[in-house]
């Protein structure tokens, strides 16, 4: 099974280096200063709360926000159409989305969004050739290597950090004689959405640390999104990386035990960008953040689940249980990225012997604010 995953990760790499071969794009300095010349302007509602400093890395940093409503739409003169992958609907991370989708937020700039379902190792090697616009998923392994190979692939803006009271993280299924508190996993099968070279990598060095295991030590399972669930449930692997609110499904039943989550006040995911948004079409690409952040201001700002009638539209949107996900603590949604996340990803990664050799990329090389500093009207 290792070998399974690391050589899909290898197989992305190879496909996304072969579209950086064949696609035209700037080189890296340039487009830093073509987006250094855009003017960036004050924008109504977001005043220095939609803001934070990146190096602010406390897990009790209030996440930026603007006025419900804002920033305001900025139509494009035509209609864009843009295509972003993500690999579930089904997750409430992904809500932001979805609403934004459902309520027209897009289409009030201009932009006809399609959202595709596609597993981050499809859907790379089509951001990567220009084939789709963005992807709605993180900076995992394979992206650092195609950006080694020398594509433009940037991660944009962040998706969200757990509440204070979340167990979205690393569950295991004990064995006899096993507690929460001692459950060597070293040897043990892990399901995962992506599998090897996967950002859960960053949070799970820390989990497994105090349980002998080690990201070399584990073997992983690559699975839907579904069935992550369900083969720890039956005995297909031994612990999984559940979600919010997939957790809830075995919170308290006896022969599970939660081991460690993803770090709070520190987005791991969010929006990519390849070239057609990063160079092609940037006004496309600021419209596209402005619409997403303007849906997580007005929907999503602060406690969304004390809305009983909203926890109700949310759960037919993502065709998920009202009752599960009304179980869980609202989602700390965050478009904004901290400093040094892609450098803790990556030291992850190289202790998986999931990325290429070398010095771990810089941020330069790995993130851009630019996009979402410009839709808030922030000047670094």
């Amino acid at each position: 099974m290792k070998r399974r995953a690391y050589g899909a990760a290898v197989a992305v790499a190879a496909l996304l280096a072969s579209a950086a071969c064949s696609a035209s794009h700037t080189d890296d300095s340039a487009t830093q200063a073509g987006a250094r010349q855009r003017t960036v302007r004050p924008v109504e509602g977001c005043g220095a709360k939609s803001w934070t400093d990146p190096a602010d890395l406390s897990p009790t940093r209030a996440p930026a926000r603007c006025d419900s409503g804002a920033p305001a739409p900025k139509p494009l003169p035509k209609t864009r159409k843009l295509t972003i992958a993500t690999g579930t609907l089904s997750a409430e991370y992904v809500a932001p989305l979805e609403v934004a989708l459902d309520k027209g937020e897009f289409k009030k700039e201009g932009l006809d969004v399609t959202l595709k379902v596609l597993p981050t190792p499809d859907a790379l090697p089509l951001l990567a050739k220009g084939d789709i616009d963005a992807l709605w998923a993180a900076p995992e392994a394979a992206v650092m290597n195609g950006i080694r190979g020398g594509f433009d692939i940037k991660w944009v803006a962040g998706n969200f950090s757990p509440a204070a009271g979340s167990k979205s993280g690393l569950w295991v299924r004990l064995k006899k004689g096993e507690s929460a508190a001692s459950v060597p996993m070293a040897g043990r099968t892990l399901g995962t959405m992506i599998g090897k070279g996967s950002v859960i990598a960053y949070p799970m060095q820390k989990a497994l640390a105090s349980h002998g295991g080690g990201l070399d030590r584990i073997q992983y399972r690559q699975l839907g999104s579904a069935d992550v669930l369900t083969a720890l449930q039956n005995g297909g692997v031994d612990s999984a990386w559940l979600l919010d609110p997939v957790w809830r499904n075995v919170d308290g039943k006896p022969g599970y035990a939660f081991l460690g989550g993803q770090p709070q006040g520190e987005p791991l995911g969010g929006m990519l960008y390849g070239r057609s948004l990063l160079n092609g079409d940037v006004d496309a690409g600021v419209a596209l953040l402005r619409a997403y952040i303007r849906t997580v201001n007005t929907y999503f700002a602060s406690d969304y689940k004390a809305d009983a009638a909203f926890v109700t539209y949310l759960a037919k949107l993502l065709k998920t249980d009202g009752t599960i996900l009304k179980s869980t603590p609202s989602l700390r949604m965050d478009w904004e990225i901290r400093a040094g996340t892609t450098t803790r990803l990556q030291s992850a990664y190289a202790a998986q012997g999931a990325v290429q050799g070398g010095d771990p990329l810089p941020e330069a090389k790995t993130v851009d604010r630019s996009l979402y500093e410009e839709a808030v009207g922030h000047t670094p």
